[in-house]
């Protein structure tokens, strides 16, 4: 009985923070598409690989660049996933980020909804960070609204599939299809609602990335590499008809199920490791949806 205690030990840790089960699968609702049905390089084309048959992207930072790719429509909702694989060792300083913006339509005023990978240093995890912007810096002021992340997973170890889900009355994060933010919809000054195009890139964010800028990035361990596959897209383009309806978050339609909220709180409970509306640092008037 002795011998049988440390396995049904580590059994029972592993089922305490084994990934939950969602109950629903938003990712299981599209097919993958090739890179150039739905993207075209932005900017770093000399750092940037697709494959032979453009089911995967390959980008990389070095001294001279990085690299970025741009949808090649804009969207007004929608669904918009990759599976991703990040570079293990040091990569303090670089960012690998998928996400939604209109910075180019609307310089200086725009609107984003980010997922952020903060490089890390050996031995300390990958910290995910999503954020939304909303009007962005027009009055001279980003108000981000950050939520990050420690996952229950190394994300340089395998691909995993991140996505957005935006929507009218909310936006919805998912790892894996399990959701593990939920940013629902006040009012039209806290939420995106004008078109967005698709982003992804990696770059040298080496001012604030890793512990507030602490660790910077190393170029003796170029180049920084990520991965992309299993592209996703499913909603209604900025050109689509009044008709066309956003993608289902839940069984339902809409919001999130009570197995969804379920995990989703699991998430949060074990891996979240920052929330701004709990940041006694920050100027809360600028958000007002912390006291909903």
């Amino acid at each position: 009985m002795a011998l049988l205690l440390p396995s049904l030990l580590l059994l029972l840790l592993h089922s305490a923070f084994a990934q939950p089960f969602a109950g629903f699968h938003p990712s299981s609702k599209f097919r993958p598409i090739s890179f150039y049905r739905g993207f075209s390089n932005l900017w770093g084309p000399q750092h940037q690989s697709v494959s032979q048959d453009q089911s995967s992207l390959t980008i990389w930072l070095d001294r001279s660049s990085g690299s970025g790719f741009k949808s090649t429509r804009p969207f007004r909702n929608g669904y918009f996933g990759a599976s991703i694989k990040l570079q293990s060792g040091y990569t303090a300083g670089v960012i690998t980020a998928f996400y939604l913006s209109n910075d180019q339509a609307h310089p200086g005023f725009h609107d984003e909804v980010d997922i952020e990978f903060l490089g890390t240093i050996p031995g300390r995890p990958y910290t995910l960070q999503t954020n939304v912007y909303v009007r962005g810096s027009g009055d001279g002021r980003i108000i981000g609204r950050e939520m990050r992340f420690h996952l229950w997973f190394d994300p340089a170890a395998a691909f995993h599939h991140y996505a957005i889900m935006w929507n009218p009355d909310e936006i919805i994060f998912f790892v894996d299809d399990v959701p593990i933010r939920r940013y629902p919809r006040e009012d039209g000054a806290t939420f995106p609602v004008r078109p967005m195009w698709i982003y992804g890139s990696i770059w040298d964010a080496s001012s604030w990335a890793t512990d507030d800028g602490k660790y910077k990035a190393d170029y003796r361990y170029q180049p920084f590499v990520s991965r992309f596959t299993g592209f996703m897209i499913g909603g209604c383009s900025a050109y689509a008809p009044s008709s066309c309806r956003p993608v289902a978050a839940s069984p339902s339609g809409s919001g999130l199920s009570s197995q969804q909220y379920s995990a989703m709180r699991w998430v949060q409970k074990n891996y979240m490791v920052y929330y701004y509306c709990q940041d006694s640092r920050r100027d809360h008037s600028l958000t007002p949806e912390c006291f909903s």
